[in-house]
């Protein structure tokens, strides 16, 4: 199929539809933008136009102000926009989180922002769209990346609570959704104590709650209101970048742990000063992605921000057409 003849482009800002006139996660400020989901390197401020899901267009006002956008459109069943017809499915990644069917120029088009396909008692489960084009992310691209189950990983941090009663257990995960996914491992771990979250979770932690997500008792992670000392045997949350500040030398002997995909590999948790990695990821590994793209059975895959390569290799000796987008401006497992 020629490219021309595509309902999406990749251009600069990310992936256009001239039928539509919309871009989808654009890295800069469009006219229209449908966004599929309110972590920071896909949600971003200052479009004129925004269409997403009402829980994403809440976030994006609670991370951005506001004013994030001239106008909003919730997202709600098909929609027309232009010339191409549009629709959400969930994506199991965040939140809100969805992917975008396009229908456009006699196509199909499954735009799947980031997706897991793991059970997630913080968001939606994901949900197979029919396509003639699966636009896959590819972050964790590659055959090595094979995600443990998360509970084992969640027993691996109560067992380190239960062995080192004095010392308080600090866990570095993303504000939006990793944080309220551990939360939620932990619940269903049977953690029912207070759990102690840094100022920056707190808003998007309320939100989760007004929204039904039943995180339990959450209390703030600060040195006002309890001494020292009273945080041994304690967990808290906080985000990745609060380790690098003084902030953590407010705890007993704090045991550092990291939540993300990314702990399988060693040498990223040494990086970190990780002492207790977690390897819980809200993206597909290798075995889901590969599973993902056999079950839809696309005419064609394209794949961007991650490890593309691997995944147009594997493609093309299944006998599947791939393409590359190389898209810009997008993060492994950040916000």
């Amino acid at each position: 199929m020629a490219r021309g003849a595509s309902p999406l482009i990749p251009k600069p800002e990310g992936l256009y539809c001239p039928s539509g006139d919309f871009f989808i996660d654009p890295v800069r400020p469009v006219d229209r933008a449908l966004i599929t989901h309110g972590h920071a390197d896909h949600a971003r401020a200052g479009h004129g136009a925004v269409m997403a899901t009402r829980q994403t267009l809440d976030i994006m006002a609670i991370r951005y102000g506001a004013d994030f956008t001239a106008t909003r459109q919730e997202a709600g069943g098909e929609t027309r926009v232009g010339d191409a017809t549009v629709s959400f499915h969930p994506a199991g990644h965040v939140l809100g989180s969805a992917q975008i069917s396009v229908k456009a120029a006699g196509q199909r088009v499954t735009v799947s922002g980031d997706y897991a396909r793991v059970p997630n008692a913080s968001c939606a489960a994901w949900e197979p769209v029919p396509c003639d084009i699966f636009v896959t992310e590819a972050t964790f691209g590659l055959p090595v990346f094979r995600h443990p189950d998360p509970q084992t990983e969640m027993a691996k941090l109560l067992e380190s609570v239960r062995a080192f009663p004095e010392r308080a257990h600090l866990i570095g995960a993303y504000s939006l959704g990793k944080a309220q996914r551990v939360i939620m491992l932990l619940r269903e771990a049977g953690w029912d104590a207070p759990i102690f979250i840094h100022g920056a979770l707190q808003k998007l932690c309320d939100y989760h709650l007004a929204e039904g997500i039943p995180l339990g008792d959450l209390r703030p992670a600060t040195t006002d209101k309890m001494k020292k000392a009273e945080f041994a045997g304690q967990i808290i949350i906080a985000p990745p970048s609060a380790f690098e500040a003084t902030w953590a030398q407010r705890f007993p002997d704090p045991v550092i742990a990291f939540a993300s995909g990314w702990m399988s590999v060693r040498a990223r948790a040494r990086q970190r000063g990780v002492e207790l990695p977690l390897v819980i990821s809200d993206h597909v590994d290798w075995p889901d992605l590969t599973r993902t793209i056999t079950e839809l059975d696309p005419a064609e895959t394209w794949v961007t921000h991650g490890r593309e390569d691997a995944v147009i290799r594997w493609c093309e000796l299944q006998g599947r057409a791939a393409i590359p987008l190389h898209l810009a401006g997008y993060e492994d497992e950040a916000e």
